[in-house]
């Protein structure tokens, strides 16, 4: 049998590490490439190459002598060819008749190796079954039955490409290899971008206060590379800023848009504590319909009645109410009900342009997408003054990257809301009635708030991670509302809302906590006592 070592799981596994002469093939593969080409096309085609090199290497191999059998009958003198033991070549120098009762008549033939001055003996005329007599597929002529590149690369991805990334990024000739996203250039294709260049580029995007593309700036950094193509010089300006950590790379209509970092909100850097969830495992299947539907109404983009499904994309308009992290931050939920408004990338993060409904205003907002949620916000807030609980509209425009803000309005009023006065160093947590006022549409149960960002913050951060966290913060909450009541109640939308002024979670660990604890009493509508 001639073993290919390219077919075997052993090999791909625990023998291939990209050698010098890899990276030789893949610096000509990238340089006669007509394009780019991704990791995952590099390791096909040099399993390819592995393939093509074994056949031959095989080819050379067996023209040196007869390739050795079992079956076989040899003479003295006679050149062997050994596949099974790497393709050594070797000279019969003696037969004599075997002595072996299960394998009846055959002879051993004593062969020498010249490469190691040893010899060895094999069986020859052996008329029983031996692994050594079948081909199985695996000589040269039988490439039918072989697996193909694409169908190792399938099955040893991971392996395969590890190993290239690691020679590719962090070898001895790294630096001869660029990427840019998934794709791989070589370092000399590149136009050169010095610091010079990028500094013109930062003052080009904070002159015009929003994203460029490349195209916008490449006029202005005069790159005096004529022998470089126009799309290579965009793919060098892209690598260039990519490296920079003054420039953003944020998604848009066009495949790069380039900010600048310290212009972007920082909730658009670093998600805020109270946007961070905090999800504990739960039994689901406890809960009622009655809280299920609330789970529902309440659409947290973090709950699992909004994961999966979506709006359509033809629905003109949606509204959602605004819960208090949200309106802590000036960001809004990207939920089952509002995702669809707004644009998806590959990108950490996206520009839209969000426009006031009611004055016209136009603010660039920022959609994080790991964070599930939008950004930029506050300024527009502030301008309406919307509390939370506020019920706000979404609305399409023509544009994918435009979308159409506002709110329903009504007669001011000073209404009532629960107020929340926190003390992180004694870790305490109190509820009072305040009137506020209110100029929108509001949802009475998830109307809470309280001014001292920096106090919930530090409450927030001296909360004890553990297993049992979200059931003591319920604990604690349950009867600060209930106390408001005169009929000494919480509703369980409250509840969520209150929660989350400390602890981002969405309804469904929060409701699940409500129903264990023996304290609280159903009342029905969603109304809860306190025993």
């Amino acid at each position: 049998m001639l073993l290919r070592r390219t077919q075997t799981a052993a090999f791909w596994r625990d023998q291939f590490n990209v050698s010098s002469e890899d990276l030789d093939f893949i610096h000509n593969l990238i340089l006669d490439a007509v394009s780019p080409m991704t990791t995952g096309l590099l390791a096909l085609r040099l399993i390819q190459e592995y393939q093509r090199r074994e056949t031959a290497r095989m080819e050379s191999e067996l023209k040196k002598g007869t390739i050795y059998q079992p079956k076989s009958s040899y003479a003295i003198g006679q050149t062997l060819v050994f596949p099974a033991m790497d393709f050594l070549v070797g000279e019969v120098l003696e037969t004599r008749a075997g002595q072996n009762p299960e394998h009846g008549l055959f002879d051993v033939i004593r062969v020498g190796f010249a490469d190691s001055g040893a010899s060895r003996e094999f069986a020859a005329n052996l008329h029983t079954d031996h692994r050594l007599n079948t081909t199985n597929g695996q000589t040269t002529g039988d490439e039918g039955s072989l697996l193909s590149a694409a169908e190792i690369h399938s099955l040893h991805q991971d392996e395969i490409e590890e190993s290239l990334l690691f020679a590719l990024e962090e070898g001895e000739r790294s630096d001869e290899f660029v990427q840019i996203d998934d794709y791989w250039l070589l370092s000399d294709m590149l136009a050169e971008i010095h610091v010079g260049h990028l500094n013109i580029a930062e003052a080009l995007i904070e002159m015009r206060d929003r994203p460029l593309v490349p195209e916008e700036l490449l006029p202005e950094l005069d790159l005096q590379a004529e022998d470089i193509s126009q799309p290579m010089q965009i793919i060098s300006v892209n690598h260039a800023l990519g490296s920079d950590e003054r420039f953003d790379k944020v998604g848009g209509a066009a495949a790069y848009f380039w900010f600048l970092t310290r212009l972007e909100p920082p909730e658009a850097l670093n998600t805020p504590s109270l946007l961070r969830p905090n999800i504990s495992r739960y039994n689901r299947a406890l809960l009622s319909v009655e809280l299920l539907q609330m789970e529902w109404e309440l659409d947290d983009e973090w709950g699992e009645s909004s994961v999966g499904t979506n709006i359509s994309s033809v629905v003109p308009s949606a509204s959602f109410t605004l819960i208090f992290p949200h309106w802590l931050y000036g960001t809004l939920p990207l939920s089952s009900r509002t995702r669809e408004f707004f644009p998806r990338s590959t990108q950490n993060r996206s520009i839209v342009t969000v426009i006031d409904g009611r004055w016209g205003n136009r603010y660039t907002a920022w959609v994080v997408h790991a964070g599930r949620y939008v950004c930029g916000l506050k300024e527009w807030m502030n301008a309406h003054n919307l509390p939370v609980s506020a019920q706000i509209t979404l609305e399409r425009t023509d544009k994918p990257d435009e979308v159409v803000i506002d709110y329903r309005p009504r007669r001011m009023k000073r209404e009532w809301s629960r107020i929340a006065k926190v003390d992180p160093e004694a870790m305490s947590f109190d509820l009072e009635m305040n009137k506020i006022q209110i100029a929108c549409e509001y949802d009475d149960h998830l109307i809470v708030s309280s001014e001292d960002q920096k106090g919930l913050e530090a409450y927030n951060a001296g909360i004890d991670r553990n297993d049992g966290a979200l059931d003591q913060i319920v604990e604690m909450i349950v009867p600060e509302i209930a106390k408001l009541s005169p009929q000494g109640t919480a509703h369980v939308k409250t509840i969520y809302s209150a929660v989350n002024m400390l602890w981002r979670c969405p309804p469904g660990p929060i409701f699940y906590a409500l129903i264990s604890n023996r304290r609280f009493q159903d009342a029905g509508n969603g109304f809860l006592t306190v025993k």
